[in-house]
């Protein structure tokens, strides 16, 4: 069980444009399980600089950082670690007696993910998206061997442009193509947003994979998950990457690594 709050407790806060709950609920059920002097709490600002002028100055220990603030804080922070630099986006900062040092745990949990299911380097892939999360993902794969890389994005400038960085190829819609592996790094099938119910990639594209990769994390089930199910093939689900980056954050502001059952836990309460 926690301690009780007192002047001693360690804050660790996250900072974005529309909080959730996902990290508050995640980290802060790991401190009470783990009787950890720590709380987490979400806030939003319109001064990114000054936000995390906060974070140096008063000594907050932990900031996780979404959307539209992930660019800004390569700039802001002390260090950058190789894992923000490769994608041009932060999403953790660790504040060590006023340093800050910035990562992106989005970029190492999908390396984990790669590393645990098992994935062939030498395997076609396709990723579908161009925006920040889609980055962390295609440069993780690039970096741990894929070399027959497509990008499919609408995006006229980030498509083009994340696809050339990681030496693969850009198609502006995904027509008849298929690969190997598919990787959904769009909205398309996220509850609430306008294609909720909607494939990103079609039926063909579905038989002819492998494994199918979907980083949307709400509902965990996905139309395309389920459908990958259906259809017999290796899934990977946004699930698994919420709660591994948020784990590798966690081990980051306390030192402490959460067992895989804990973190399992701590995953299913956070989107419950």
């Amino acid at each position: 069980m926690r301690p009780e709050l007192n002047k001693d407790t360690t804050l660790c806060i996250s900072l974005a444009a529309r909080p959730s709950n996902i990290g508050t609920r995640f980290h802060n059920f790991l401190y009470d399980r783990l009787g950890l002097d720590f709380v987490y709490k979400a806030f939003t600002t319109t001064d990114i600089a000054a936000a995390i002028g906060g974070v140096r100055a008063l000594g907050i220990r932990g900031c996780s950082v979404s959307m539209p603030f992930k660019a800004d804080l390569l700039e802001l922070a002390d260090v950058v670690e190789p894992s923000a630099t490769v994608i041009g986006a932060v999403n953790t900062v660790v504040n060590d007696g006023g340093v800050l040092t910035a990562s992106n745990t989005d970029y190492l949990a999908v390396e984990q993910l790669i590393a645990s299911n098992g994935l062939d380097p030498s395997r076609s892939l396709l990723i579908a998206g161009s925006g920040g999360m889609a980055s962390a993902v295609a440069t993780a794969f690039r970096d741990n061997g894929f070399q027959d890389g497509t990008v499919v994005a609408r995006n006229a400038q980030s498509g083009p442009e994340l696809a050339e960085r990681l030496g693969y190829h850009w198609r502006h819609h995904l027509g008849g193509a298929c690969a190997s592996i598919l990787v959904n790094v769009t909205p398309i099938g996220m509850a609430g947003a306008p294609e909720a119910d909607d494939l990103p990639f079609g039926p063909e594209a579905i038989e002819a994979a492998d494994t199918i990769f979907d980083v949307v994390a709400m509902p965990a089930e996905t139309p395309l998950i389920r459908a990958a199910r259906a259809a017999g093939k290796q899934v990977i689900t946004g699930s698994e990457v919420i709660a591994l980056q948020a784990a590798e954050q966690f081990e980051r502001y306390t030192g402490v690594r959460p067992s895989p059952e804990l973190i399992a836990e701590a995953s299913a309460y956070s989107r419950a």
